[in-house]
């Protein structure tokens, strides 16, 4: 009951008090939960997928107290499978390049069990760039000269810049575009009318309302960045294998195909974990 109300928007200190229970003791629950994540995600790598069509965005909150966003470790990088609304990644840390390529190594997991594979981001650049330079073969074509570095084949990735397409002095950006040469054996099947990131951002509005830590307007913000990220895998296993998303009408991970029905927090409290 504590689990599914801290992920219905109440805060840790209110639950202590609706609750009577020490704060603690929730943290321990918590973590205990969070720490079933890696086991789900690594089940969930089992599985073979023929296409996967991901949306990437982040979102932003305060740590320990109010600082510059560049400084903040409250950045959250989300992955979302459009159709099932599988969440791949969800990660918290500041906004460089670690982080980045934390989310893209996910990715890459998910790229070696698919066959067809596209990344659609709103304006961020750096998803596709970086997912290119851990993620690229080379083109040999038999002719002289160093190959072409080229995404893997079947590896899509689209970018819908954001903000005013106006004429100003120089190169004009084009508003959908490829960040990164793709194979040319890639099939090319992307509508303009396709690349956006809007379930993700759907997302982002519901878990501004599940997690108090990223409401807007209050100084709920969390404490430590460690505890984000335990609340977050505790959100992505919620959403992953216990509730039935809204849109779909099915557990995400029912709807990819990964599990067969829905499972219950008992279910997943009785897995043991990676390190047990």
């Amino acid at each position: 009951m504590i689990l599914n109300a801290l992920n219905e928007g109440l805060g840790i200190n209110a639950a202590t008090r609706i609750f009577s229970v020490g704060k603690n003791s929730i943290y321990r629950w918590q973590e205990r939960l969070s720490s079933l994540q890696q086991t789900l995600m690594l089940y969930s790598l089992c599985q073979q997928f023929l296409q996967l069509v991901i949306e990437g965005d982040e979102l932003y909150t305060k740590i320990g107290k109010n600082v510059p966003p560049s400084e903040s470790e409250g950045w959250t990088i989300v992955l979302m499978d459009r159709a099932s609304r599988f969440i791949w990644a969800l990660e918290c840390g500041k906004r460089d390049e670690r982080l980045f390529k934390k989310a893209m190594r996910i990715l890459l997991k998910v790229i070696k069990k698919t066959d067809d594979l596209t990344l659609l981001t709103d304006g961020e650049r750096r998803y596709g760039n970086i997912l290119f330079e851990i993620c690229y073969e080379l083109l040999r074509t038999g002719k002289r000269g160093r190959p072409r570095k080229t995404l893997k084949k079947g590896v899509k990735v689209r970018l819908k810049n954001k903000g005013s397409q106006k004429k100003k002095p120089g190169r004009k950006r084009k508003k959908y575009q490829a960040p990164q040469s793709e194979h040319p054996e890639t099939p090319q099947d992307i509508e303009d009318s396709d690349i956006h990131a809007n379930h993700v951002e759907g997302f982002n509005a519901a878990l501004r309302r599940m997690c108090s830590a990223f409401r807007r307007k209050t100084n709920t913000y969390a404490k430590k960045a460690e505890r984000l990220q335990e609340r977050l895998n505790v959100i992505w296993i919620l959403h992953n294998f216990v509730r039935i998303h809204h849109t779909t009408k099915e557990v995400p991970a029912v709807s990819l195909g990964i599990i067969e029905e829905r499972m219950t927090l008992e279910d997943i409290l009785r897995l043991k974990g990676v390190n047990s």
